[in-house]
């Protein structure tokens, strides 16, 4: 009789509607449904919080619960880990948390058995705006000094794109890509005069540059609408953007949409104007609708989804006259889009669930050195 591996992801809450969020379900659920593994999940202040995307019924799931002071916080959750831990008996522990105390968690507990980070987003999150001054450069150097320090407590590292690795100089570190959310039988026709971005309002996402660029596209192509869905966040002024540069008629702005699968299928063209990205799993969504996609070749994730003038565009980073031009010689040009959208509803298929997931049962079982 084959053993079952028990697996433990330590997380925070699952309620959002961001990468790491579907990520995980796709994951957990895959392993506890497809692979036999026993799957629990603990997360931080979950509470009664219901979750955004759907999560097996064969998951066990864990909360701890930790307010108050910094060290009321910090003794709440390091004890609730080890409690957790010590009813749980994991063979192996996952962790999926991109702040810094997720970096230490071997620490934490005393690291009871092998452990795995997995890094979702490119270590430039730590930068808030495009000019710093020396004392956030300064604060900059301490946290990827510390960042590092904890990551070499773990067995393996896990980061998601090729690009990242440069980030990580480590020994334990190494590549397996996010796996694709579906691959839909219906796909767009690409024939709506509608143009997409999925993703919160935030510095990262760089909506204020997609912006910038639509006015080009607007004052080329009024007919033409951009939708962007995602968490609105009013200080980020991006309708007051839109209001400033007089496209306000062109462009929506709607929160998370939890069928955005409809949205894709509406959509003739995606883009993605990120000052940098973890992956970009919103590329590959989009593919797998065969709706080509314009990215700036941001760190780190769209150069390895993307095959530029093959299923999409790649964009010096911060280029929005380019950006713009290449979202209009889409727009013009039909046969171009159905060209690029078939070779990217084709070749985003090496992200399916039944590729990259086993790639994990791989890792996982040789780090706890049973056959399967």
């Amino acid at each position: 009789m084959k053993h079952k591996i028990k697996l433990l992801y330590i997380t925070n809450q699952i309620c959002g509607s961001g990468g790491l969020e579907r990520v995980l379900s796709i994951k957990a659920s895959y392993l506890a449904e497809k692979l036999n593994y026993e799957v629990h999940i603990v997360t931080l202040n979950q509470g009664n919080l219901p979750v955004f995307y759907e999560f097996s019924k064969l998951l066990k799931f864990h909360d701890i619960k930790a307010t108050g002071s910094k060290f009321t916080y910090f003794m709440a959750y390091t004890n609730g880990l080890k409690k957790a831990v010590q009813t749980i008996k994991p063979d192996i522990i996952s962790v999926c948390d991109d702040g810094l105390k997720g970096l230490f968690v071997p620490r934490f507990i005393n690291k009871p058995c092998p452990m795995v980070y997995e890094r979702h987003v490119s270590k430039n999150i730590e930068i808030k705006s495009d000019k710093q001054t020396w004392l956030q450069k300064l604060k900059l150097k301490i946290v990827f000094t510390l960042m590092h320090l904890g990551a070499l407590s773990y067995n393996k590292f896990v980061v998601l794109t090729n690009g990242n690795l440069k980030e990580w100089p480590l020994q334990n570190v190494m590549v397996i890509a996010n796996p694709l959310s579906f691959y839909p039988s219906k796909i767009s026709t690409l024939k709506n005069k509608k143009v997409i971005a999925v993703g919160k309002h935030c510095f990262q996402k760089g909506y204020d540059r997609l912006l910038q660029s639509w006015k080009q596209i607007n004052t080329k192509h009024p007919d033409w609408t951009l939708e962007i869905y995602g968490t609105i966040d009013p200080k980020e002024g991006l309708l007051e953007l839109a209001k400033k540069l007089n496209i306000i008629n062109s462009v929506s702005f709607f929160p998370p949409e939890k069928n955005i699968g409809e949205k894709y299928q509406e959509a003739s063209i995606y883009t993605m104007a990120s000052r940098y990205e973890g992956f970009g799993m919103v590329l590959t969504e989009a593919m797998a609708y065969g709706v080509p996609c314009v990215s700036y070749d941001c760190p780190f994730g769209p150069s390895d989804i993307i095959n530029h003038e093959n299923d999409g565009f790649l964009v010096p980073n911060g280029d929005g006259i380019e950006f713009a031009n290449k979202v209009i010689s889409l727009i013009e040009n039909e046969n171009l889009r159905q060209t690029f959208g078939a070779n990217a509803r084709e070749l985003v298929k090496r992200y399916l669930p039944e590729k990259i997931v086993p790639q994990w049962d791989n890792l996982f079982t040789q780090l706890i050195n049973i056959e399967r």
